[in-house]
């Protein structure tokens, strides 16, 4: 919870969930640096939720061992919890609290909530952090594929984030005859903090100062960790010809990735250092720096995994108004930029594609893209679907 997607994905929705009456107790894993530097901060927004918050330590170093000894002792804490509190389900974010969830329905008759966040083993390998050639990550692989099907097929209730996920797993012939209960429910976002509306010319001209940006200044802006599947060289091969057209513009990153990365991949490009600007920012602050730019961009590597992945960072964008160009082929990202004017969607990424941008103008419409974050991506929305989820696992 430490993490910033602990606070904009996790907490958001717990916080919604125990006002309507849920008593939540918490597991999580915690990296030991950011625990001891948030640790009171979380602390404080789960007392004042009434959410019983019993963080763990998280090594994120030691190999599969060490995967296999945090795995028994979440089984354990959780177990020791149920005896203590006698949960009715347990709400499994992602794969590995997924085995736990499944073991505690199978044993103890728990109600278990599988909330996938997307097709975890197949990133693993398509993020490269598995080969399936080292016969260890092979059979690990498959352990986990045989686990997602009895997860699919078990849970009380599956979250998918996107309809393009939900689609390909109804799809699958193992569901045939027996189709699992999924609800979508996309990354959301808080619209009162991503509000354009309470932000201030006064503010945003002290940002730009602050980041030595002049007012006449084009700003692409980019938000969040780059991390394995966001497409930096391709970004920056955009940035190329975004300045083709317009001469003034500069690249901005609002990331905690280090600087040194950045400047050195856009160096190799041929951009100028002076062209590229890299800053860290709180979550309470990243709306200001939204709000600066002018346009927005993010491509993601399109693999089949990427089927099940909503990137928090688009419904922040749209939220603030701010136009977006983005890939085909990530969930349902494209289909909802498309409806909302909210962009452009590039179907390919090459300098044609970008080129093609600027022969053809996007069709961009602030009001209606506001609206679509407001549609699709909404967390008072996202906290009513998860209550639905919550209600229909008992009828």
């Amino acid at each position: 919870m430490t993490d910033p997607l602990g606070q904009s994905q996790v907490l958001p929705y717990l916080k919604g969930l125990s006002n309507e009456g849920y008593i939540i107790h918490l597991v999580s894993f915690e990296k030991p640096v950011r625990f001891k530097e948030h640790r009171k901060h979380i602390s404080d927004i789960c007392k004042s939720s009434n959410i019983f918050w019993h963080p763990q330590d998280y090594t994120p170093n030691g190999g599969l061992m060490n995967t296999l000894k945090q795995v028994r002792k979440m089984n354990k804490v959780a177990f020791y919890l149920h005896q203590k509190h006698q949960f009715d389900h347990t709400h499994c974010r992602s794969y590995i609290s997924a085995l736990i969830g499944l073991k505690m329905k199978r044993k103890k008759g728990v109600k278990f909530i599988f909330d996938m966040r997307g097709f975890w083993a197949d990133e693993r390998v398509e993020g490269e952090i598995w080969s399936l050639s080292n016969p260890i990550f092979n059979n690990i692989y498959k352990f986990f594929k045989r686990k997602e099907k009895q997860f699919f097929s078990e849970a009380d209730y599956t979250i998918s984030l996107t309809e393009n996920g939900k689609n390909e797993i109804e799809s699958w012939s193992f569901f045939k005859d027996n189709k699992p209960r999924i609800k979508v429910i996309p990354c959301c976002v808080d619209l009162n903090l991503f509000n354009s509306n309470i932000i201030t010319v006064q503010q945003q001209e002290d940002i730009k100062s602050k980041l030595n940006i002049d007012s006449k200044v084009f700003i692409l802006g980019y938000i969040g960790s780059i991390g394995t599947w966001y497409m930096l060289s391709e970004m920056l091969d955009y940035f190329i010809v975004l300045k083709e057209h317009l001469p003034n513009a500069k690249f901005l990153f609002v990331t905690g990735e280090k600087k040194e990365t950045i400047i050195a991949q856009a160096t190799k490009k041929g951009i100028s250092e002076l062209d590229v600007i890299v800053h860290s920012s709180l979550h309470k602050d990243v709306p200001l720096y939204i709000s600066i730019f002018n346009s927005s961009i993010f491509f993601i590597r399109p693999t089949f995994s990427k089927k099940a992945s909503s990137p928090t960072k688009q419904g922040e964008i749209m939220a603030m108004g701010i136009p977006l160009i983005c890939n085909e082929g990530v969930g349902d990202t494209d289909e909802i930029v498309l409806k909302s004017s909210a962009g452009a969607v590039v179907p390919t990424c090459t300098n044609e594609s970008y080129q093609q941008l600027f022969d053809h103008p996007v069709i961009f419409d602030k009001e209606k893209t506001m609206n679509g974050a407001e549609k699709y991506f909404s967390l008072e929305e996202g906290v009513k679907r998860y209550l639905s989820v919550y209600k229909e696992i008992y009828e």
